[in-house]
């Protein structure tokens, strides 16, 4: 079969309709565009960094603009989706719970047994919820038996609750400050859900289908990132018959590397709106920085993990999308007690911003003050002095 022939401009196209951002409000209003919004990607990333935020109400409302933080918490409540740790922390839909079981029985059987001590502990802890119910990290006294030595090196109960969730014998909900309360399975997944362990196949399957239908265009590292929990999975073979077998295509870009993947019945002639979309740097669209180069020629990196005197935009650098090009980066913090949104630097791209483009960056900017609970906004410095007096006199007005 001949390969799908694309302009880079139709390719991006195709990713922004299968991120969700071809246009404003793309999956509706209300709950159920949120459900919506969750059960395309398959997976929304979860992290907790309060710097704004956090990056998973942060990519729902960028999909949802009447988005409300609680719906996310009453969806898990109604167990409509799930928190679990596949290629990284996230939320995923309930009807799909199935798929997590080989990442579960992954993480029991092909990474470090437990020391007895460890393996004790575990087996304590599980005792006790099946037995009084569920628990937090808090409820264990500091068993720790040595000074931490870093944020990572965690005390005893927490590396035991963390093995029990990751092996899928606990499992998280989040209470409303966000802690982490360890759950028995059929405390959070409903009785009815299936849940039979998929063939290697049908999991490999599944993870090249999602990986499509949430980047529209892909790569093998893509689907390797999703599935790299689990090893010696089939990704590759099973991606050698879904081509054969006509259920996915081949796809050649312009002046990018492939081989690239596309699923079969994919729409090549989306069109995408003007919309400025402010993103999360752990958006589904960004977490990928060589795809973000190769399309959008836009070279991105979060800092927050960059020493200071190395980082170049600032600390928590979001991503401005304008239709299909990133015009800027937005260094930001919320001060919570001062209801203001802080712009540390707002960084704009080597691209041309028309007057219609900046009345909707400053429209996004006022719903996204709005969203983290601020009132005003203040911007401390820009490379572009008179982009930045412009949109400031619009806050002025």
């Amino acid at each position: 079969m001949e390969p799908i022939v694309l302009t880079r401009s139709q390719a991006r196209k195709i990713i922004l309709h299968a991120a969700g951002l071809s246009k404003k409000a793309q999956f509706g209003a209300g709950i159920e565009a949120v459900y919506k919004a969750i059960d395309h990607l398959g997976y929304v990333q979860l992290d907790t960094n309060y710097v704004v935020e956090r990056a998973h109400h942060h990519a729902l409302f960028a999909r949802v603009p009447d988005y409300e933080p609680t719906w996310l918490a009453g969806l898990c409540e109604n167990g409509d989706i799930f928190e679990y740790f596949t290629s990284d922390a996230g939320y995923l839909p309930t009807h799909e719970f199935r798929f997590s079981l080989p990442v579960m029985e992954a993480f029991q059987t092909q990474y470090n047994a437990p020391i007895k001590r460890e393996a004790d502990l575990m087996e304590q802890i599980l005792d006790q919820v099946e037995r009084d119910g569920a628990v937090m990290v808090g409820d264990f006294e500091n068993d720790r038996q040595e000074a931490s030595t870093g944020w990572w090196d965690w005390r005893p109960a927490k590396v035991a609750l963390e093995r029990l969730y990751l092996e899928g014998k606990l499992m998280i909900k989040r209470n409303s400050t966000f802690q982490k309360v360890y759950h028995l399975p059929l405390d959070v997944i409903p009785a009815d859900t299936d849940q039979s362990m998929p063939a290697p196949e049908e999991y490999a399957q599944y993870v090249i289908r999602r990986t499509l239908g949430a980047l529209g265009i892909s790569s093998v590292k893509e689907m390797a990132w999703r599935s790299r929990r689990v090893k010696g999975n089939l990704v590759k073979k099973e991606l050698e018959k879904m081509l054969q077998n006509g259920d996915v295509h081949f796809v050649n870009v312009e002046g990018i590397k492939g081989p690239l993947y596309m699923l079969s019945g994919t729409d090549i002639n989306v069109s995408t709106t003007e919309e400025v979309f402010i993103l999360s740097p752990f958006d589904i669209l960004n977490v990928f920085r060589f795809r973000l180069k190769e399309f959008f020629d836009f070279d991105y990196q979060i800092e927050c993990f960059v020493p200071a005197p190395k980082r170049k935009y600032g600390y928590f650098s979001l991503p401005i999308l304008s239709g299909e090009k990133f015009i800027a980066r937005m260094d930001a913090k919320a001060d919570r007690k001062q209801k203001l949104l802080i712009i540390h630097n707002l960084h704009f791209e080597e691209v041309d911003i028309d007057e219609k483009t900046i009345d909707k960056f400053v429209d996004a900017l006022k719903d996204y003050i709005i969203f983290n609970k601020c009132r005003d906004i203040t911007f401390k410095k820009s490379n572009n002095s008179d982009l930045l007096a412009i949109i400031s006199e619009r806050f002025l007005d």
